[in-house]
Order: structure tokens, then sequence, then C-alpha cells
């Protein structure tokens, strides 16, 4: 009589792992605006560090009434997933400690990943891709420039469909393996044209072929009844869910990168 074969163990995705497992909370961010715990999850023998923002700790934001940050963030990380692109951590919506909350892998990121950059002169460098000028004391300017990088233009693109109202360099993670995520989407998807970003560099020039198929695909997945749309339905108002679209078919009869508006500053404060 033949042994009964071996059926190998499962292995844990990384969404079962955050939406599943059992955070256990290690520290508190400091320098948060809004309550941000640095935890563990630990779920059928696997375990990663995570962040976890429980709805409770959120401080209400008078442009932002609808949903909340955690909700934002999740519907963040969908589009981002259906670019292809992986532009965002893993990300899930689920109770913790403190309640229900945003839940988001850690990203380790590469200490010397240079993206941005304070040169002098009027002009950027080959490679690089001018902001604007800032004021570094004493009287003086520099020129603000960020990486011409592929992977930063993606995200650019990304803002630009999720309206990104806070894209700030220490939310811009480089790593070891020569990704790009990108972290802090509590601010995103308002009706209203909100987009503040270091990211500039690319305003008003063609978008890339690459990035006109991924809009055209997000517009397919976000028509009604789509799977983006179905996903963000849980999320997001529906006013919101139709503004996105309605950002996604802008950019493509463009077929630019957007620039900034002028009704207010472009950049976010503190730019880092």
């Amino acid at each position: 009589m033949s042994a009964p074969e071996r059926i190998p163990p499962r292995s844990v995705t990384t969404a079962e792992l955050l939406a599943e497992g059992e955070l256990t909370v290690r520290g508190r961010i400091r320098d948060a605006s809004n309550a941000a715990l640095y935890c563990t999850v630990r779920y059928d023998g696997r375990e990663a560090a995570c962040i976890y923002k429980p709805i409770a700790g959120e401080r209400p934001l008078w442009d932002f009434p609808d949903g909340t940050l955690a909700q934002r963030e999740v519907a963040a990380y969908e589009v981002s997933e259906a670019t292809g692109w992986g532009l965002v951590p893993p990300t899930v919506l689920r109770d913790g400690p403190y309640g229900q909350g945003m839940c988001q892998l850690w990203i380790q990121e590469q200490p010397d990943g240079e993206l941005l950059a304070l040169v002098d002169g009027e002009e950027p460098e080959d490679g690089w891709k001018a902001i604007g000028f800032a004021d570094i004391g004493g009287g003086r300017t520099a020129l603000l420039v960020h990486a011409d990088d592929e992977r930063l233009r993606r995200m650019a693109v990304l803002d630009a469909v999720i309206n990104n109202a806070d894209r700030k360099g220490g939310h811009l993670l480089p790593t070891d393996e020569g990704r790009l995520y990108g972290i802090d989407h509590g601010v995103t998807f308002n009706t209203e044209n909100k987009l503040r970003t270091l990211l500039w560099g690319w305003a008003g020039e063609p978008l890339t072929g690459e990035a006109v198929e991924v809009l055209k695909g997000l517009r397919e997945a976000l028509r009604k009844g789509g799977a983006l749309a179905e996903r963000l339905a849980g999320l997001l108002t529906p006013v919101e869910v139709d503004a996105t679209r309605k950002r996604i078919g802008a950019l493509l009869e463009s077929g630019r990168h957007p620039e900034p508006s002028g009704e207010w500053p472009a950049i976010p404060w503190p730019p880092v």
C-alpha cells in the first residue's frame, strides 16, 4: 500500500497576513500628524512589520468631510494595484487593538536612494527635473530638483489619478531591490483639484505610451460594474469615484502630465 501523498503547506499571502494576522503594537510613529502605530502582524507561522492607523486616531479635516483617511489609503492601494505598477505597499482595512483602521506592510527604505536634491544654478543637470526654487536661508535660494526616474514618473501619474494633496519627499521610499513605494495617501480622491506634489518635473509633457495604456485599463476597470469600481465602492463616495473617472478621462484627452492649477500652492508644506 503506497504512502499518502504529502500536501505542502499553503503559503500565507501578504494580504491574508495583514487582514487576518494578530496585531501587536510595538511603538508609535511620533512625527505623524495622526495616530500611526508600528506593529508586528503574525498569521499561520508568518510574521511581518506593519503600520496600523486606527480611524479613532484621525483628526477631522474640513476639506475632506467624507469617509476616513484609512479608507482613502486603502483606495489608493487598490488603484495602484490596478495600474500593475505596485507603487503602494499592500494595504488593508481591518479591526485592530484600537478599532478599525488601515494596516500597511512596513517598507524598509534604502537610506542612500537619492531622489531629491537642492542645487545651484538656474537649470537642472542631466538626469534631473526642476521643481522650483526654495529659500535656504540668508536671503539665498537653491533649485529644488527630483530625479528623472521612470519610477517617479509613474508615481506622478498615480498621484494625478488619485488627486494626491500631499506628495512629500518623505512619502517616497526606495528599496534595496530597486522598487519605489509611496505612502501616506490619506488626503486623496477629493472631488476638487487638490494635487500638491514635488513631482512637477514632467508638468505639461506628453504622457509615456505605457502610462496611456495603463490609464485606458483604469478607465475600463472603473466603468460601472468594473472590478476596480466594485472595490472602491466600499471605500469612497459615488461622487469621489465619478471624479476619479473624470480625472482619468481628462488625462487621456490631454495626453499630458497635469500642470499646477494656480488655485493654491502646488507644493506641499513642508516639502520633505
